[in-house]
């Protein structure tokens, strides 16, 4: 497992690649974790576009974030997943925060910015 954490302003975009599962998820929620937590961030892009694989606990690494960022009123974005992963969200009720497309549009629609 492989990931990449970028910050773009107040947004982290945390690119996965490869098989999430819980051994992976804990390096993954300390860093992530200790960024909401400097209070700089208000948006985390989750790019799944080249996540093989993820198991229940990569689920409740998304969702642990959203509530870490819903102190700051925040806001999470899932990108790009997989057809079985937008199941596996569609049934935690996650589907609404599923967007298709480039990092850059996911960027603009966190900031409000529709259509250009």
């Amino acid at each position: 497992m492989n990931y990449e954490i970028n910050m773009e302003n107040d947004i982290a975009i945390i690119r996965l690649y490869g098989e999430l599962d819980h051994h992976e998820t804990e390096k993954i929620r300390n860093d992530i974790s200790k960024t909401i937590m400097k209070g700089k961030l208000n948006t985390i892009i989750w790019n799944l576009e080249r996540l093989n694989f993820m198991d229940s606990s990569g689920v409740g690494l998304i969702l642990g974030r959203m509530r870490e960022l819903s102190a700051v009123n925040g806001q999470t974005i899932i990108l790009n997943p997989s057809n079985t992963m937008k199941k596996i969200f569609q049934y935690s009720g996650l589907s609404k925060f599923v967007m298709e497309g480039k990092e850059e549009e996911a960027i603009l629609y966190a900031r409000g910015i529709v259509n250009g």
